[in-house]
C-alpha cells in the first residue's frame, strides 16, 4: 500500500491529508450532534413544565447549567419574560441562527474536501499523463515499462482522489440531514416555550388587573 502510495506522486499527500481531515471532523460532528439528540426532548419538556409551574426562575437556572443549543435559545426566551410575544420571538430567533451556526460548525470544511479530492486526483492524473508524454517524446512507444509508469502515477491519483472524495461526500450528507432534523427539533421546542411565555405573561396581566378591580370595590 505505502508502495503504491508513493507511486501516486506528490499530490497523493494533500489528498491522504484531506482524508484525515474529513475522519476527523466527522467522528467530531458525530459525537456532538448524538450528545444533544436526546436533550433536546428532554430538556424542553422539562423546562416547559417548569414554566407551568411558574418557576422561571428555576428554568433559568438550568439552562445555564445545561450548555446546549436548545437551552441557549430558551435561556434568551426566558431572560425575556414579561416583553411581549413579538420581542420574545425575535430574541429566539436570533438566538437560534448563532446555535445554528455552532450545528454546522466545520460542516462546509467536509464539504470542500468532497469537492476538491477529486480534483486533487484529476490533477494528478493531467501531471501523469504529461510526464507518460514526456516518455514518449525522449524513448519512443517501444518503451512500455517507461510509459507505464507515468499512465499508473495518473490512474492511482485519480483512484485515491475518488476514494477520498465519495465517503466524504456521503459523510457531509448525512451530518448535513441530522442537523436539519436537530434543526427542527429546536424549531419545534422554542414555538412551544414561545407559547407558554406569551399565555403567562397574559394569565399574569390579567390576574394583575382582577387584583386592581377587586381593590376599587
Amino acid at each position: 500500500m505505502f508502495e503504491l502510495f508513493n507511486k501516486g506522486g506528490f499530490l497523493m499527500y494533500p489528498i491522504f491529508f484531506s482524508s484525515l481531515l474529513a475522519i476527523a471532523i466527522f467522528f467530531e460532528r458525530m459525537f456532538y450532534l448524538k450528545s444533544i439528540k436526546t436533550s433536546t426532548r428532554k430538556f424542553g419538556k422539562r423546562i416547559s413544565d417548569l414554566i407551568r409551574k411558574g418557576n422561571i426562575n428555576f428554568a433559568i437556572s438550568a439552562c445555564r447549567k445545561n450548555i446546549t443549543p436548545i437551552s441557549q435559545i430558551i435561556l434568551a426566551a426566558l431572560l425575556k419574560y414579561g416583553s411581549s410575544r413579538d420581542e420574545i420571538k425575535e430574541t429566539i430567533e436570533d438566538t437560534a441562527r448563532h446555535e445554528i451556526t455552532i450545528l454546522e460548525r466545520n460542516l462546509p470544511i467536509l464539504s470542500t474536501v468532497g469537492n476538491i479530492a477529486p480534483l486533487l486526483g484529476l490533477l494528478g492524473t493531467v501531471f501523469g499523463m504529461i510526464k507518460a508524454f514526456q516518455v514518449v517524446s525522449v524513448v519512443g512507444v517501444g518503451n512500455p515499462e517507461a510509459l507505464a509508469g507515468g499512465i499508473s502515477e495518473a490512474l492511482l491519483t485519480t483512484a485515491f482522489g475518488l476514494s477520498v472524495a465519495i465517503p466524504t461526500i456521503v459523510a457531509y450528507n448525512y451530518l448535513a440531514h441530522r442537523v436539519d432534523r436537530q434543526v427542527k427539533e429546536m424549531e419545534s421546542t422554542s414555538i412551544e416555550i414561545l407559547e407558554l411565555l406569551s399565555n403567562n405573561k397574559e394569565e399574569k396581566e390579567e390576574g394583575v388587573k382582577l387584583d386592581e378591580i377587586l381593590s376599587h370595590q
